[in-house]
């Protein structure tokens, strides 16, 4: 199967009947993605070439997850053809809206809670497998379920050194210092917090899409809204009217930006690697 078409035998498996039409639309660099029209509606198709149909199974436990307080697009169905799995969304009809009402909606989700901070499964991602174990210490799950993961797969894609380690080693010791004396409640997060990951539907409601869902500290979201930009005043004082953003939080971002950013040197290489030295320098 090539990346723009879908054959008609390959498209006649799907469950949907009657199927007019099916064009390619971008869907992020990790799935192929298909707007397909029935004479009923129209869908949203991602497709991942060569996987079992188990592989859309974490994005569908964030949506559900997500959907319980905030907009995501509706799985209508997915499984697997000819060894391609595939994940069935509605369509939103993409518009424009307020950030104000962005910012309500995300400080909804993260007032959804659980006892323990982890997810119902683990995830794979292009280079390593998130570790969503359950754990009741946030410190521990961060140290050891994300940031010592990160840093072996650092090391391995040749992206890591001697001084790296030592202002990381000092990074790790400020994080846990900290949260050894501040409590963190696990709230969902939606994992990918990028402006590529939000839109607004035509009547301007605000959508969340492409989760990759964990309980954890909020604050880990939000850093991540911070990276590469998307989000404005307005999504702050949205967030922040609605769940108050704990005083300090510039303080304390940089070891949560850390991870975002040293994921992309990782995946993306050295170009990333003066953002993620920035950040080390200070430690």
């Amino acid at each position: 199967m090539n990346n723009h078409q879908l054959s008609s035998a390959w498209l006649s498996q799907l469950p949907l009947n009657n199927i007019t039409s099916c064009q390619s639309v971008s869907g992020g660099d990790i799935n192929l993605a298909y707007q397909i029209t029935t004479n009923q509606a129209t869908y949203f198709v991602k497709v991942q070439p060569h996987h079992p149909a188990s592989y859309f199974n974490h994005e569908l436990a964030g949506l559900r997850e997500i959907g319980k307080t905030a907009n995501v697009p509706t799985p209508v169905a997915n499984g697997e053809i000819n060894g391609d799995a595939y994940l069935i969304l509605n369509w939103i009809d993409s518009g424009y809206g307020n950030q104000y009402a962005l910012g309500q909606e995300v400080a909804k989700m993260h007032q959804q809670r659980r006892e323990e901070f982890g997810f119902m499964d683990n995830h794979q991602t292009k280079v390593l497998v998130k570790n969503n174990q359950w754990n009741p210490s946030w410190r521990d799950f961060y140290i050891n379920q994300r940031l010592k993961p990160e840093i072996s797969a650092a090391v391995e894609q040749g992206r890591w050194n001697k001084w790296r380690q030592e202002h990381f080693d000092r990074m790790v010791a400020k994080f846990d210092n900290y949260y050894s004396t501040h409590e963190v409640q696990p709230s969902l997060l939606h994992g990918d917090l990028w402006a590529g990951n939000f839109m607004f539907s035509q009547t301007h409601q605000p959508y969340l899409i492409d989760p990759d869902c964990v309980y954890g500290d909020r604050e880990f979201d939000l850093a991540m809204t911070t990276v590469f930009g998307g989000f404005d005043d307005q999504f702050y004082r949205g967030y922040n009217d609605t769940y108050p953003i704990t005083p300090g939080i510039d303080e304390r971002l940089p070891w949560y930006r850390f991870y975002y950013l040293c994921m992309h040197l990782i995946l993306f290489g050295e170009s990333y690697g003066p953002a993620v030295d920035n950040i080390l320098s200070s430690y």
